[in-house]
């Protein structure tokens, strides 16, 4: 089988699925890989590197399309918002989609490309279990954004991080709250320690306070009671806007004394969770930073404007989109990895196996025969649950 990897066509994209690096892994695994030409030169992965692992350089786009019978892409085709390079028209029935689809904040879109007739995998979708691990795309580029966020933080910030004694007097540490323990917050913890900053965290999770303390900050309490804040797949679940009214009012004065905040609040398929008021921003200090990691599904900040920097009262508000592309390198190698570990598992003696006994296949499948299989995804849009052998 045949494995295409495009370059990638959603705005501002830098990313590519596959490295050179993992091309003879595939290859091991009875796979050939083809690359469109250019495919990985923004994320600094040469055609001459992709030809010297054994890839194939595709004569074209469309050539590409045509040939391979698997097509692995960080972001569907129909990404944009502008739906200005939607191309669905170039995948072919019984093709098969690896890649981070979106498919709970776009159902609709998922549905279309269901209609292509492709077998389509959305690596969002990985149960949490351990065999998955090698897998997990969400967890790579999460790592990456928070990474990321705190290099922009300090960017913004009027201050230096680190504690420094100087001829010219001593200078305090840099206060940063980070909120959302998960690995985003986790990553932006440890990358603000490393740059000397004084840091605290909060979780609605009470048993991430070891993490959070093993990492050298401060864990932050609040009398909140938050049962089922965690499915059984690991993922957070949405409060009721009560929970969430206490829990801003007990974080208030915790925002106004920091520096800089850090939220990474998300619910898949729901809107993030307003955890940073208009009143709060304006509480902090001049020169202040928000940096809020869940733009892309609203913002944890009531004033965040996704993918824009704004300013209020001389607090900077930054709501960065698809951080993990830029720093395309390492999102790409990291990305790739997971991506080669997938099709290993879908993939057997150079052969697709569509193992629904499978809960990693199971649960990432969204579309097969023309049809939306996915349960999660098919209750977004009110349609009844698939039969049992599809998903």
């Amino acid at each position: 089988m045949i494995v295409g990897v495009p370059a990638e066509s959603y705005l501002n994209e830098r990313r590519v699925a596959l490295v050179p690096a993992v091309v003879p892994t595939l290859t091991k695994a009875g796979l050939q890989v083809a690359v469109e030409h250019g495919a990985g030169e923004k994320a600094g992965f040469h055609d001459a590197a992709y030809e010297q692992s054994g890839a194939r350089l595709a004569a074209s786009r469309s050539e590409l399309f045509s040939s391979s019978d698997i097509i692995v892409q960080t972001h569907r085709l129909s990404a944009n918002p502008d739906g200005a390079h939607a191309g669905l028209e170039i995948f072919r029935s019984g093709q098969i989609l690896l890649g981070l689809l979106d498919p709970l904040r776009a159902p609709e879109a998922v549905r279309t490309l269901a209609a292509t007739g492709v077998t389509a995998f959305a690596l969002e979708l990985l149960p949490r279990i351990s065999r998955a691990q090698p897998m997990d795309a969400l967890t790579s580029m999460a790592t990456i954004s928070g990474y990321k966020a705190v290099l922009a933080a300090a960017g913004a910030l009027q201050k230096m991080c680190p504690m420094m004694i100087t001829a010219a007097g001593t200078i305090t540490p840099a206060r940063f709250f980070v909120i959302g323990a998960g690995v985003a917050g986790l990553q932006a913890i440890a990358t603000a320690r490393r740059l000397g900053a004084v840091v605290q965290a909060y979780d609605v999770r009470p048993a991430v306070k070891e993490q959070v303390e093993s990492l050298g900050a401060r864990f932050v309490e609040l009398e909140l009671e938050a049962e089922g804040a965690e499915t059984k797949g690991g993922y957070a679940r949405a409060m009721d806007e009560e929970f969430y009214r206490r829990q801003r009012a007990m974080m208030k004065k915790v925002v106004a004394e920091s520096d800089v905040v850090i939220t990474t609040a998300a619910v898949p398929g729901k809107r993030a969770p307003v955890l940073i008021t208009e009143e709060m921003v304006r509480g902090m200090e001049p020169g202040s930073v928000v940096v809020d990691l869940a733009a892309e599904s609203g913002g944890n900040c009531e004033l965040t404007q996704p993918g824009e920097t704004v300013e209020v009262n001389a607090v900077v508000v930054m709501g960065p989109v698809d951080l993990p592309s830029t720093i395309p390198y390492h999102a790409s190698q990291m990305y790739a990895k997971n991506m080669a570990a997938f099709l290993q598992n879908l993939v057997k003696d150079g052969q697709l196996r569509v193992n629904l006994e499978d809960p990693i296949i199971r649960d990432t499948l969204v579309a097969h025969n023309g049809e939306l299989v996915n349960a999660q995804v098919r209750e977004l849009l009110g349609l009844a649950r698939p039969p049992a052998s599809t998903g």
